[in-house]
């Protein structure tokens, strides 16, 4: 049996870039529910390569100038170790790390009602199982947005585990370790993932129906 662990980033990944200095800004966010689900593992500062705006357990990256990014994580789950359930996205085609990546969305973010995952396309990401489109419901309100970037930190809170490779959101391309960069028009939200959290990963290999997807 194969198991594949996801780990979630303790305590807060926070990311606002002020109309100033462009400079993240660490703040935490109440709503986020108590209850989300955590880790099999805890990765820490140097064993990730995370930097850390303060003492304690933030995880910076950087956001698009006016975007916030944020996901926080209970403390109090963080050593539970459970099977990750099939969620909303269609697994058919989809490689190990994408499917624990959609696994564990649909667990910590349960007003997400749709993933979607192999289609055509003319690159290799969706075709051949490595990346999943995570629809955002009202993705044009505040409130849509709000729930993308936390999503956005989310995956990258959990690179590692996911073997993230890039995500895109809002026009915006975050690579796996780097700073997000404003891509072209291309002529619909859909297109340009206003609709959609693209999350791509380095696939892992098919699977054989012997995983074990843990949280």
């Amino acid at each position: 049996m194969v198991v594949v662990a996801a780990v979630v980033v303790p305590t807060a990944v926070v990311l606002s870039a002020g109309a100033g200095g462009g400079h993240p800004v660490v703040s935490s966010r109440a709503s986020i529910s108590s209850e989300v689900p955590c880790c099999s593992e805890i990765v820490t500062a140097a064993a990730a390569g995370l930097r850390f705006a303060s003492a304690g357990d933030r995880y910076v990256v950087s956001s698009p100038p006016g975007e916030s990014l944020v996901f926080s994580a209970s403390a109090a789950d963080r050593s539970v170790r459970r099977v990750l359930p099939v969620g909303v996205a269609l697994e058919t085609g989809l490689q190990v790390k994408t499917i624990l990546a959609a696994r564990a969305v649909s667990m910590v973010f349960p007003e997400i009602e749709h993933i979607g995952g192999v289609r055509a396309d003319y690159l290799k990401w969706h075709p051949n199982g490595l990346a999943i489109d995570v629809m955002i419901p009202n993705y044009d309100t505040d409130e849509g947005k709000a729930l993308g970037n936390e999503i956005v930190a989310f995956a990258h809170a959990n690179a590692d585990r996911f073997g993230l490779d890039h995500v895109i959101w809002r026009q915006a391309i975050w690579s796996r370790r780097g700073a997000p960069h404003m891509m072209g028009n291309y002529g619909s939200d859909d297109a340009n993932h206003y609709t959609h959290v693209h999350i791509a990963t380095d696939g892992g290999g098919y699977p054989t129906g012997r995983e074990t997807y843990l949280r």
